[in-house]
This record gives structure tokens, sequence and C-alpha cells, in this order.
């Protein structure tokens, strides 16, 4: 039984690393394409709501935090979920942006241009390495694996906290600058 259940773990976690490794791929793919797809006018609203759904993610991966603090592994695991959940959601609506609307340029001057774009390098780059701390951390969670969670949650909570957080500033920072 025990060997069943070493090449299951084995078996995800290679799961979980060919999707760490995929997915910014893909996304990269996806927006390097010239060539935009007319989805509609409506998409020209997904990077508001995109600063929606990282604050959003920002204040449950807090409560999560809050609540495994307090011992509340049910209120803990709810708020766990929808960030990932809002995680997931973001990345489709992000795509979805930019495969159909050309990225909007960062018309500021000054001292905030470099500010902006090193947060904007910072939290894409740290945006790619999350995903496997992350999914690495919902399945340990969910299969019981407490003490392995617990391990990869130390990297995990900090840098995903950054990335939505530093997500909703280049939004706010940028937000003038869309045409829509």
């Amino acid at each position: 039984m025990a060997t069943l259940e070493l090449q299951q773990n084995q078996k995800t976690e290679r799961l979980i690393t060919i999707l760490s490794a995929a997915i910014p791929v893909v996304v990269a793919i996806l927006l390097g394409i010239r060539q935009k797809v007319d989805l509609g006018e409506w998409t020209t609203v997904l990077p508001h709501l995109n600063g929606v759904i990282n604050s959003v993610t920002t204040i449950t991966l807090l409560l999560g935090y809050y609540f495994i603090r307090q011992k509340n592994i049910t209120a803990h695991r709810a708020m766990m979920l929808t960030s990932f959940a809002l995680g997931s959601l973001f990345l489709v609506t992000y795509v979805l942006y930019h495969l159909s609307n050309e990225s909007t340029p960062f018309g500021g001057e000054g001292w905030i241009r470099p500010v902006y774009y090193f947060l904007l390098v910072s939290h894409i780059l740290l945006s790619i390495g999350v995903v496997w701390f992350v999914l690495r951390a919902v399945y340990f969670a969910l299969t019981n694996q407490i003490a392995r969670h617990k391990a990869v949650v130390r990297w995990a909570l900090p840098i995903w906290l950054y990335v939505s957080t530093t997500g909703v500033i280049v939004y706010l920072l940028i937000r003038p600058y869309y045409n829509h």
C-alpha cells in the first residue's frame, strides 16, 4: 500500500512540475501572438476585473493565514481554495485580455517609471515561480500531507501575497493609460 501511495505521489509531483513549466510557456506563447483575436468589446473590462481579482486574492490569502493561526482549519481551507480559484480565474481572464487586446504602454515619467517596471518585472517573474509552490501546497493539503504542506507554504504564501499585491499596484499605476 505504501509503495502504491509513493508512486501516486511521484506521479502527481511530476504532473505539478510539468504544469508549473507549461503554464508560463503557454501564456508566453499566447501573449506573443501578434494577430489579436476579436472576442468583443467586453474584453476591455478585463484589466479592471483582474485588479479586483488580485485585490480579493490578497484579502483571502491574509484571511487564510489568520484562520490557520486561529486553528480554524475549515475557514482556512475555504479561504485558500477561494484564493486558488481566484488565481485560476485571473489566469484565464489575463490570457483572454491579451489574446484580444494590445498591451497598454506605461505612460508615467520620472521616478515612478523605474518603480513601475521594477514592480512589473518582479511581479511577472514571481508569478511564474509561485505556480509550482501553490500547486504543491494545494496538493499536500488536500492529501493531508500537512508537514509537507507547511514546508512549502513557508515559501508559497509570501510569494503569492507579493504577486497578488503587486498585481494591484501595477494595475493602479497603469490604469490611467488604458484607452477604455
